[in-house]
């Protein structure tokens, strides 16, 4: 009795009886044989179910555990299968690791918590293995803890995106919560498919109390939104609604450049070439040699300058906000629709499609701001999980360190 609770406390584990403890000098690994104690055997590994047993299964099986100091530590147990009326025929449970894994519970729960603070080759180094098994690892910690926490809960305001995570149009796509702060769902794909599945989840009741969602203003985005949540008031970003200003700015100073370049002032046409980014900066970012060439500018070309000036007004409207911001809103549409600046005419007709989603986000306040911040993160992660074969174990190293599903230090809990 005193030497299973003195193994029980150096592994880690209750609920197991120590039957020998031996030393393999090839492998410098110390083995500890144990067995569940009684209340804990021919459970079934996924309901925890008491069960009947159907055979020894492959007889004898090891757990790698947690090392002491340099030495390999494993416990050794038989591994019979039992047979669930749920699960059916399935491996039992063992008190000291979890189901599939060849570690034990707090190898990988020290693992998920270093992949979260450290370096790939700091983690396979301390942790003697590789880099794909830190991944699997990490997989089934995400998704025993993710089981145990209500990810979903007083979902109120949701925001939406997608960020590539390796070449070849792979994306995910990935939903915030803004109340918390957290990511709570990522998932293979950008398309239509990908965001019914994270509604499908939630599931009906909770999709209903959803109040706000913001995203850009794709259009498989907008279609799943206003189909799913009825009731939720889609708000666009306004960094895409800001761009797309942006990008008819750009589309005037090309014209206007071709215009000079053909008519042979080629000087102009060249000084005009270099303001791109004098074009598209805030004014308050602005050095002193790109303030003159604006001016330049507002002298010499007065139809690309006021194209500025509608780009800079939209912006505006977007640090105004509220009642004022969707006053402005209707006039900057009103201006741009009489400007005669071909792509602002174009601009303004396509905006009016989004009026309903753009004065959502002056009214309410919210825009995709989080989900960008969180794009950023997940961007790292990407780097860091490059060797996962698939984006699964990705997906789990996100949920652990930007969900707060990742578990505690072992002892320190």
């Amino acid at each position: 009795m005193r030497k299973t609770k003195l193994w029980s406390f150096l592994l880690g584990v209750d609920g197991i009886l120590v039957d020998d403890v031996t030393y393999e000098e090839e492998s410098r690994t110390l083995v500890v044989s144990a067995r569940p104690k009684a209340g804990k055997r021919n459970r079934c590994a996924h309901c925890k179910r008491r069960c009947g047993k159907y055979d020894n299964g492959d007889g004898t099986r090891r757990w790698r555990g947690l090392d002491l100091g340099t030495t390999f530590a494993a416990i050794e147990a038989q591994a019979p299968r039992v047979r669930c009326p749920e699960h059916g025929v399935v491996v039992a449970a063992v008190p000291w690791a979890r189901h599939g894994s060849w570690f034990t519970r707090d190898f990988e729960d020290q693992m998920a918590w270093m992949a979260t603070n450290m370096s790939k080759s700091a983690i396979s180094n301390l942790m003697r293995t590789t880099w794909r098994t830190v991944g699997k690892v990490i997989a089934r910690v995400a998704k025993e803890t993710g089981a145990k926490v209500d990810r979903f809960a007083n979902l109120k305001k949701i925001g939406v995106d997608e960020i590539s995570y390796r070449k070849g149009h792979r994306y995910l796509t990935v939903v915030v919560d803004h109340d918390s702060g957290r990511l709570i769902w990522a998932t293979p794909g950008k398309d239509e498919a990908a965001l019914n599945a994270f509604f499908d989840k939630l599931g009906e009741d909770r999709t209903a109390k959803i109040e706000l969602v913001s995203s850009d203003a794709a259009a498989w985005y907008t279609a799943v939104i206003q189909k799913r949540c009825p009731k939720a008031r889609l708000c666009l970003d306004p960094f895409h609604v800001v761009k797309w200003a942006t990008e008819a700015l750009d589309e005037v100073r090309r014209d206007v450049w071709n215009d000079l370049r053909k008519s042979g002032r080629a000087k102009l046409a060249e000084s005009l070439k270099r303001s791109r980014y004098a074009l598209w900066k805030n004014p308050e970012n602005l050095t002193p040699k790109q303030s003159i060439r604006l001016a330049e500018i507002a002298q010499v070309n007065k139809p690309l300058y006021r194209a500025y000036l509608l780009k800079e007004q939209l912006r505006e409207v977007f640090k105004i906000k509220g009642i004022h911001g969707i006053v402005l809103f209707d006039k900057w549409r009103a201006w741009a629709r009489r400007s005669k600046i071909a792509p602002f005419v174009e601009l303004a007709k396509n905006i009016k499609h989004h009026r309903t989603g753009i004065v959502a986000t002056l009214a309410e306040g919210l825009t995709n701001a989080r989900v960008e911040a969180m794009n950023t993160k997940l961007r790292l992660i990407t780097r860091i999980a490059f060797g996962f074969h698939s984006p699964e174990p990705m997906i789990a190293l996100a949920m652990l360190r930007l969900g707060g599903l990742c578990p505690p230090l072992p002892g320190r809990g």
